[in-house]
């Protein structure tokens, strides 16, 4: 359930409200809003909510119905805008992130980092650690591939985001990650999700091949329940009967989940499509629908890469897409 204090409530009746409901078993999730302080209760008992409407400060007390309480709108009216090296991701905010799909070498990471930069890009990823179909297909560098995008984004003042796969990886992750991605392969791995939930960090949560939006804001409550905030939605292409695109782009799940949920939702399209053709498009329809951002595949040699080149652009192609993003995040009113 959701409490609602009164407008400009001090702080001691929140706490007393705070100490109330934990008394009874529940976890409290703290909300400041423009004009009042929202509390969200969570837990598996049983309360009368007239027991909370009775305490000094409250103003009213709303049963949240959906199985999901944090990453609802109820919960949190406003939106949630994250930022990381000065990117922002939420309500008017659009950010971008662009790399290659895997760390190959410190050369190709490299240079695909420098244009990247010099077009404005201030978030890199690249994949140190890959979840292959495939148990033949390149697996990623592990460790190494996470020092060397460390190393890079360093020198060229970004910060990193890559996919963690095991809970017994978080620690490493730590030491080189800004964002901490969770594939669509592990959108359900509800331990990862549990533990990822006690760090503070973003975690950038991609949509699961063949999960329902309700399952996709599911596993971001179990991030959220565990006390991080920091959660961005990632629409990946969803698994359907279409050969011809990698996967389908639901473009309808950008205004859909913005409805329900405040969590900023960014979209890959270079997953989703699987051709590198389509991801100019893709990119564009998606900042149409409202996403919050993008995530970009970028190879400074794509039909030598050792994953995915045939989705990736080179660092040409993505620059002139890149100052049409602008000029189409200007026109929607929007701040890149």
């Amino acid at each position: 359930m959701l409490i609602v204090m009164e407008s400009q409530t001090s702080q001691e009746k929140i706490q007393k409200v705070i100490e109330f409901i934990k008394l009874k078993g529940f976890d409290a999730h703290v909300s400041n809003g423009e004009n009042h302080t929202l509390i969200g209760c969570v837990g598996r008992k049983v309360i009368d909510k007239r027991d909370i409407e009775l305490l000094s400060g409250v103003k009213e007390v709303i049963r949240i119905s959906s199985p999901y309480k944090l990453v609802s709108r109820v919960f949190q009216p406003d939106d949630t805008v994250i930022e990381v090296n000065g990117v922002k991701f939420g309500g008017e905010h659009v950010g971008m992130i662009a790399g290659p799909c895997s760390v190959e070498t410190l050369e190709q990471v490299d240079e695909t980092a420098k244009q990247l930069s010099e077009a404005g890009v201030k978030i890199l990823r690249g994949g140190a650690f890959k979840p292959r179909t495939s148990p033949y297909a390149f697996q990623g560098l592990g460790e190494e591939g996470l020092k060397i995008l460390r190393q890079v984004a360093d020198k060229y003042n970004m910060a990193v985001t890559s996919e963690i796969m095991e809970v017994g990886h978080i620690p490493m992750f730590l030491k080189y990650v800004d964002i901490l991605q969770v594939g669509a392969r592990n959108m359900q791995n509800f331990n990862l999700l549990k533990k990822l939930g006690e760090i503070n960090k973003p975690v950038l949560l991609k949509r699961g091949l063949s999960a329902t939006i309700e399952e996709w804001l599911m596993s971001a409550e179990y991030i959220m329940a565990g006390g991080n905030r920091e959660v961005i939605l990632c629409e990946r292409g969803i698994r359907t009967f279409e050969h011809i695109t990698r996967n389908t782009l639901d473009i309808s799940a950008i205004p859909v989940v913005q409805k329900m949920s405040h969590l900023p939702v960014i979209v890959d399209p270079s997953h989703a499509t699987g051709l590198r053709d389509k991801v100019a498009p893709m990119s564009k329809a998606a900042l149409a629908a409202g996403a919050n951002g993008l995530i970009i595949e970028v190879h400074n040699n794509p039909d030598c890469a050792l994953c995915d080149g045939a989705q990736s652009l080179n660092p040409e192609e993505f620059s002139y897409l890149y100052k049409d993003l602008q000029a189409l995040v200007g026109v929607l009113k929007k701040q890149f």
